[in-house]
């Protein structure tokens, strides 16, 4: 197990570097594009269209970040074993090390961007209280969401490829579903509990409590996420101990 692991950060590592080094801007990229990619949507939303209150820009940018590192390490996790296949021929390794991989490379690049995202909502005049000491377990929760669902879609994938078009359309449904635009506590309580059966939505509305708020998250409804990331993890866990051997033969068929 520890050579696995040593493996995993042996890849996360180079992969990182290999990226840093396609461009001039190396690091800084990790960086400038979500920048970029939070702007586009600010200046869409918060100035032409006018919506939200006057910390309308610390609430859209502690949804997109929180949301980027979900879509980001889902897209990128779901075809990890498709894109690996070769390697998978060369040498074995448990195929769980792909998706982990990306889920480990992507967190490291949102550490850069959460970290900011903390420098800027101090410079905006968000005093940092008591409940910022909570952060940490709120990251943990995503994280184990975001392994769980990453593991899932990895094994999937390869014995259905044309899935990757359904997950890209889902990411994009529940984008807009989860609440990165408006607070779901301004919903008719009825619609606020159905868009709350979605795990991000939760998520989203506890960092913006938490960070901006300074109010404690509801721990109850975080802990059916944690309970139903866990079954996902537990059943995609599974899935890659029964098909692990098979899915070298699959990614180059």
């Amino acid at each position: 197990m520890h050579h696995y692991i040593e493996l995993v950060w042996y890849k996360v590592y180079a992969d990182l570097r290999v990226e840093a080094s396609r461009g001039y801007l190396g690091i800084l990229w990790w960086a400038l594009e979500p920048l970029l990619y939070m702007g586009v949507f600010y200046i869409v939303f918060g100035i032409l269209f006018q919506r939200g209150s006057e910390d309308y820009v610390a609430f859209l940018l502690v949804g997109l970040v929180a949301w980027r590192w979900f879509d980001n390490t889902i897209k990128l996790g779901a075809g990890s074993l498709l894109v690996n296949g070769g390697l998978m021929q060369q040498v074995y390794v448990p195929k769980i090390v792909f998706p982990t991989v990306t889920v480990v490379t992507n967190t490291v690049k949102f550490l850069v961007v959460l970290t900011m995202l903390l420098a800027f909502l101090l410079l905006y005049g968000i005093d940092p209280g008591s409940t910022w000491l909570v952060l940490p377990g709120l990251l943990a929760i995503q994280l184990l969401f975001i392994v769980a669902l990453t593991w899932l879609v990895s094994a999937i994938v390869p014995f259905l490829p044309d899935i990757r078009v359904i997950i890209d359309s889902g990411l994009t449904l529940l984008f807009f579903m989860s609440g990165i635009f408006f607070d779901l506590e301004s919903l008719p309580l009825q619609l606020a509990d159905y868009m709350r059966l979605n795990p991000m939505a939760i998520l989203i509305e506890s960092y913006r409590k938490v960070l901006i708020q300074g109010v404690w998250p509801d721990w109850s409804i975080l802990g059916v996420v944690v309970l139903f990331s866990v079954i996902v993890l537990l059943v995609s866990l599974r899935l890659h101990l029964r098909y692990n051997r098979q899915f070298a033969k699959i990614a180059l068929a």
